[in-house]
């Protein structure tokens, strides 16, 4: 548990797209993303991201939120 009032850990997806972009997103804000040519750069971005969802959200809603894991699910389709 986050013992530091204001400090938020946050969960947050990286993903890659076809030309190598690195995309972040944080399931606990709505429409919370960013982008970067590499990890670092898409995290230095996504925090500023961040700091602006911080604005209009619920912080304490916001710690209610506890990650549980990924679960890769495959889908036979016709």
């Amino acid at each position: 548990m986050n013992k530091n009032p204001k400090t938020l850990q946050l969960t947050v997806y990286i993903e890659q797209d076809e030309d190598g972009v690195y995309i972040g997103s944080v399931p606990s804000f709505t429409n919370c993303h960013a982008q970067g040519d590499t990890q670092e750069e898409m995290l230095k971005n996504l925090s500023e991201v961040i700091q602006l969802c911080l604005r209009n959200d619920d912080k304490e809603e916001i710690q209610k939120h506890r990650f549980v894991g990924i679960q890769n699910l495959e889908l036979s389709h016709a």
